[in-house]
């Protein structure tokens, strides 16, 4: 398997922090919040990750983590030239996927929860994605799943009438299936591919996505 993490976007929400960095690298208890990522993919015995950047200092991207060899990992980095969205993201990565599952992680999810299981699970399966569901307090600000007798129905990016209080997280387990899904995407109402919208018609072709849900803090 391998692993890729997405380190791009403006941080527009966090300035005046971003001004000179990515939000990423933003630290938290002295750590960079994309540092925790790193580390929970290679908890999962994963050593070749894709960095993907753009936008506000991806220099310092480059800097900081280098080839990897400091982590025990080897990293490639991917450019994004615009904020085209996550699904376009993941899409920059399919020579480096190279037809192998792999892991995606949002550069500023942070979770408690190891998720070595989820992905020894995933690799095992024949399933064509799990995604990492966590009940929230205010659904309609993030990707929705929902989910009936333990099967996911639908996949909604911020809907307006929530069906479920189960947001995605942002750490997705794919296979190259999704790759083709992507290309066939039209850009959303915000002019970019979203995984969501990739995800739900992935579901749609063949009722084959599985679930974990994340009680920790996420």
């Amino acid at each position: 398997m391998k692993g890729i993490i997405l380190h791009g976007g403006h941080g527009t929400r966090l300035r005046p922090l971003t001004h000179t960095g990515p939000k990423q690298l933003l630290p938290i208890a002295n750590k960079p919040m994309s540092e925790y990522c790193l580390e929970s993919i290679i908890e999962t015995g994963i050593k070749d990750i894709a960095i993907i950047i753009g936008g506000v200092g991806s220099d310092k991207v480059k800097e900081y983590y280098g080839n990897g060899g400091k982590f025990g990992v080897n990293i490639t980095y991917v450019e994004q030239d615009e904020p085209k969205g996550i699904a376009h993201a993941i899409r920059l990565c399919k020579e480096f996927i190279n037809n192998e599952k792999f892991l995606v992680f949002l550069g500023d999810n942070i979770i408690q929860k190891s998720i070595v299981e989820f992905t020894e699970r995933f690799k095992n399966s024949n399933f064509d994605s799990t995604i990492l569901l966590c009940e929230v307090s205010n659904p309609s600000r993030f990707g929705i799943a929902e989910v009936k007798n333990n099967k996911i129905l639908k996949i909604i990016e911020k809907p307006k009438n929530p069906p479920s209080n189960l947001a995605v997280t942002g750490i997705y387990l794919l296979t190259p299936k999704i790759f083709n899904i992507i290309d066939d995407l039209k850009p959303s109402w915000r002019n970019e591919l979203e995984i969501t919208d990739a995800l739900d018609n992935l579901l749609k072709q063949n009722d084959n996505i599985s679930y974990e849900i994340i009680t920790d803090y996420w």
